[in-house]
Parts: C-alpha cells; sequence; structure tokens
C-alpha cells in the first residue's frame, strides 16, 4: 500500500451536500475517509450509504459534533489508535442563522459561531499534534464567497467564515516547517439544500450574477479540496481558493 491510499482524511460535515462529494472525491483519490457528522437519522444514513456504496468500507460516517471540543478530541485519539492517524482535516461543517443585525439574537449569533468557527479551532487542535509528529497533514477549512463580500442578513456567517481563513493562515504560519499545509476554499452559490432553501426569485437574481451562468456543483468544490489535500501540494499553504464561477474575483 502506498502512503497516499494509507493516508486517513476526516471531513467534518460529512453527510451535507458538500461533505458527501468531498468524501467521495477523497476515496477516489486512494484515501480512506471518515464522514464525521451529528448524529443523524436512518433515512439520512441510508442515503448516504447509497451515495458512497462504490467506495466501500473506504468511506464510513462516525457522530460527532464539532462544536464539543472533547467530543473532537476524543474521536480523533479513536482515529489515531485504530489506524495510526488522521493525516487529512477537512472542516465542511457549517450551519446558517440568517437575521439583519438588528434582528439578530445572541443565540443566532452563538449557535453559529460554535459550529463554524469553534469547530474549525476544536478538529484542528485535535489533530495537529499528530500531525506534527509524522511530519505530514493537510487541513482544509471550508469558507464563503460571503466570508470575502459580507452579504446581507449574514454579519454572523459573513464574520466567521472571513475568520476561518485567518485562522488558515496563522496556523499555516506556525506549521509550514513541519509539513502541514492548512488552506482555505472559498465556495460560492452552489447547488446545496442550503441555497436550495433560497426563494426563486433571489436564486435567479444569484445566478444572473455569477459569470459562467449557473450555481456550482458539489464536485466543482470537492476537486478543490482534493486538489489542496494531495500528497504533493505541499507548497501551497495559507491559500484561499476561491471556486464562485467568477461571482468574487480579486489577486
Amino acid at each position: 500500500m502506498d502512503a497516499a491510499s494509507s493516508r486517513l482524511a476526516l471531513v467534518t460535515g460529512g453527510l451535507g451536500g458538500l461533505g458527501i462529494e468531498i468524501c467521495r472525491q477523497l476515496a477516489q483519490a486512494g484515501r480512506r475517509v471518515v464522514a464525521a457528522d451529528l448524529p443523524a437519522s436512518e433515512a439520512r444514513l441510508a442515503s448516504f450509504r447509497e451515495s458512497t456504496a462504490e467506495f466501500g468500507d473506504r468511506i464510513v460516517h462516525e457522530a460527532m459534533d464539532v462544536s464539543d471540543h472533547d467530543a473532537c478530541v476524543n474521536l480523533v485519539r479513536r482515529l489515531e489508535r485504530e489506524h495510526g492517524g488522521v493525516d487529512i482535516l477537512v472542516n465542511a461543517a457549517g450551519i446558517t442563522r440568517d437575521a439583519s443585525l438588528r434582528k439578530m439574537t445572541p443565540t443566532q449569533w452563538h449557535e453559529l459561531m460554535r459550529v463554524n468557527l469553534d469547530g474549525v479551532f476544536n478538529t484542528s487542535h485535535a489533530v495537529l499534534d499528530g500531525m506534527t509528529e509524522r511530519g505530514f497533514g493537510r487541513i482544509v477549512n471550508i469558507s464563503s464567497v460571503n466570508g470575502q463580500t459580507g452579504q446581507f442578513g449574514q454579519t454572523n456567517y459573513s464574520a466567521a467564515k472571513a475568520g476561518v481563513h485567518g485562522f488558515s493562515m496563522a496556523l499555516a504560519r506556525e506549521t509550514a516547517r513541519k509539513g502541514v499545509t492548512v488552506n482555505t476554499v472559498s465556495p460560492g452559490y452552489c447547488d446545496t439544500p442550503m441555497v436550495a432553501a433560497v426563494p426563486a426569485e433571489i436564486r435567479a437574481q444569484i445566478v444572473a450574477g455569477i459569470p459562467v451562468g449557473r450555481l456550482g456543483q458539489p464536485a466543482d468544490i470537492a476537486r478543490a479540496v482534493a486538489f489542496l489535500a494531495a500528497d504533493d501540494a505541499g507548497y501551497l499553504t495559507g491559500v484561499n481558493l476561491p471556486v464562485n464561477g467568477g461571482y468574487f474575483m480579486s489577486f
């Protein structure tokens, strides 16, 4: 077994619209994958198993709440005992709690921060010692175009997603000489249940503002994640890779 196919990847939010496709792309690249997500209904688990059936036991589900630091540590320690360590971490877990700031409650702010920003700390904190000791690691954090542009009704979400990239750049500097890269992927608007919940007329306005003329597909995002998680991507760190169809361009 070569090094690439022996690598273990942990994907948070692994049962979500982006998460499942990220798991699939990593498995297609030869990785063993743990899809970590909240405890799910049997129907949701059955849908996940159907979507990943072609990869057999290369993709498995584990229940974990990213907002619970101890739960993250406990799962990572168990994976280290059973599999020798987590080599790739993809932080894809995220929620929305949209409201204009005047109407936003402290609960809406703190609930989102606990998942979207604290969760990135919790999981990264749990895997970091093992990665640096082994001299190899890939951490890919899912941010958002709205962390770059801001969005009406999303002060909490935009702040958290901007924070994700600030976190990634700082951690990239800490780990660069230890074989661990830390990067961010910032999706634009994608064809996921979260975007499907947006009213049709607003979705049409969004698509009209995307130069390539369509919503992104989960596979578009997953390909970027797999690229940054590759063994030979060791010279890419502190990068924010926008995957948004040209919706927002900068350099």
